[in-house]
């Protein structure tokens, strides 16, 4: 998509092309801020691995990157090497001083940092970006986190670097791996998941098996993949627009709530269904990527939009009452993540 374009969706919005405006806002040249009072940055909260690595990953993405977009990315990948210790694990932290303020683990923060880091050695235009990432990716990689979300997000680069690179064995044993991590549905027809409560980011895990199932000739877990990613799609649909599950998650047998809903719920989903449309070529996938972009430009449950368009921020939730009109790194980088998914036609 070509920056400027004003292309429509389904309900007649006009879609804009990814806004990268307040990203650059949010960057200095440490790494990526992480919260803003509505557009501005709050410096004292300081930086995480956590939004670095997901800037790596929408940077990468971008199909004819701007010079301003590639010097975002060049500075997410120094902040990631920076975060990574000598036996692959990462620090999340690093306040406005440039001081850890943690140890380095495997929780989230590593899994999302090898989502970027394979997601740039994959996609990058860059030669020696591609190269450092790559190294970067396979120290990461050869550790396992007890988290079945965070080898989740660790598969995630996992597969993007598979499909660039079929015999990259490192990222092949990753995938298995977290696969097995997070499991199957139970017997229950009703509750077609590995747990028993739903949380966040819920569609990346049936991303991962789907991805599991194609690139390493695993038919059941791409069934178990696809039925998982219905079920959560049907349940996210109501009066035909998306509605997301909220922050406090869904406990299985327990009651559904409405609000807040996060960005990053909506972006998790269109990811998931992309990979599904690219797969399968079913209709019901491009539909919901469709609506996950409307649900950003104002079809969602109180019919406002979720992002500025002056600043190119995206809000950080969505509540009974309208949008949280703080604009972090967080809801920025699903707006633009979201957005790019968006095709003519």
């Amino acid at each position: 998509m070509t920056a400027g374009a004003a292309l429509t969706t389904r309900s007649g919005r006009a879609v804009p092309a990814a806004p990268f405006t307040h990203l650059v806002r949010l960057t200095d040249d440490t790494g990526l801020f992480e919260h803003a009072r509505h557009a501005t940055v709050r410096r004292e909260h300081g930086y995480c691995t956590d939004d670095v690595a997901r800037g790596l990953v929408v940077t990468s993405r971008e199909p004819d990157p701007s010079a301003e977009v590639l010097r975002l990315a060049e500075r997410y990948l120094a902040f990631l090497t920076h975060a990574q210790d000598t036996d692959g694990a990462f620090h999340n932290r690093l306040d406005f001083g440039r001081t850890w303020t943690d140890q380095p683990g495997l929780g989230d923060w590593w899994g999302r940092a090898l989502w970027g880091l394979g997601t740039a050695a994959a996609r990058s235009p860059l030669r020696w970006i591609r190269q450092e990432a790559l190294l970067a990716f396979t120290l990461g990689a050869a550790r396992r986190s007890t988290d079945p979300r965070a080898m989740t997000f660790a598969a995630l680069g996992a597969a993007e670097l598979l499909r660039a690179d079929p015999g990259n064995e490192p990222a092949a044993e990753l995938l298995a791996d977290a696969a097995i991590a997070i499991g199957t549905p139970g017997p229950d027809p009703h509750w077609p998941w590995p747990h028993e409560k739903l949380t966040y980011a819920n569609a990346a895990l049936a991303e991962v098996l789907i991805a599991a199932g194609a690139l390493l000739d695993d038919p059941p877990a791409l069934t178990t993949g696809l039925r998982m990613l219905t079920w959560l799609l049907e349940i996210q649909i109501s009066d035909d627009r998306l509605s997301v599950l909220p922050s406090a998650g869904w406990q299985h047998g327990g009651p559904r709530l409405r609000h807040d809903q996060q960005p990053i719920e909506v972006a998790a989903l269109a990811d998931a269904c992309a990979t599904a449309a690219t797969l399968t070529g079913d209709r019901i996938w491009h539909t919901a990527v469709r609506r996950s972009i409307d649900w950003f430009l104002g079809d969602n449950d109180v019919g406002q939009v979720m992002w500025d368009p002056a600043t190119g921020g995206g809000y950080d939730g969505l509540t009974l009452h309208g949008p949280n009109l703080n604009q972090g790194a967080e809801s920025t980088l699903a707006l633009i993540s979201t957005l790019q998914h968006h095709t003519p036609g």
